[in-house]
């Protein structure tokens, strides 16, 4: 038996120039459960799903050598979400959209689709690094549009490495110097 879940979620992130460290500012959900058995299981579901979604786009790197074999071994080196990643403002809404005669009670699936809706952080980032690269572009003084600096590739999971290193600031000093001058 088919039928499909609806959601949507839209994300404000606060990405740190220096470290690469993001943080999720608000998120906003709004996800169709069908006719909701017990509105607050899935509300629960849907905010749990969303954070470990959370984990898989933006903090869980999986490494293994060359032979394999897990290199990650516990959370200094393998992150998962904690309480500081989850954002600082978590709206959801949940939809009872009414009758789906097919579906037990007219439910629908709460627990697992969610996950997905963790991509909106994922995007917001990448949103967040293209204005760094472009503000990094014009104070810097370089000639020429910033078209380059707006092209780039963000993996998942966008580790706070790779964030830093995409960001492009190179010289913490230049940078700082620069936002002394401009006061």
């Amino acid at each position: 038996m088919k039928y499909l879940n609806y959601g949507a979620a839209v994300s404000e992130v606060e990405v740190n120039l220096l470290t690469g460290g993001t943080t999720v500012l608000q998120t906003d959900i709004i996800y169709d459960c069908g006719q909701s058995l017990n509105p607050a299981v899935d509300l629960g579901q849907i905010e749990g799903a969303f954070v470990q979604g959370l984990g898989f786009f933006m903090l869980e790197e999986y490494l293994a050598d060359s032979n394999g074999l897990v290199v990650a071994e516990g959370t200094w080196t393998y992150k998962i979400p904690t309480l500081d990643t989850i954002p600082k403002n978590f709206n959801v809404e949940v939809l009872n959209t009414g009758r789906h005669q097919k579906r037990v009670l007219s439910s629908k699936a709460s627990g697992e689709p969610p996950l997905l809706l963790a991509a909106s952080v994922h995007c917001a980032t990448r949103a967040a690094i293209k204005e760094a690269r472009k503000q990094l572009v014009s104070w810097s003084g370089q000639d020429g549009s910033t078209t380059n600096a707006t092209i780039f590739e963000l993996e998942v999971p966008a580790t706070m490495p790779v964030v830093k290193g995409l960001c492009g600031l190179e010289s913490v000093e230049r940078y700082l110097e620069w936002i002394i001058g401009t006061k």
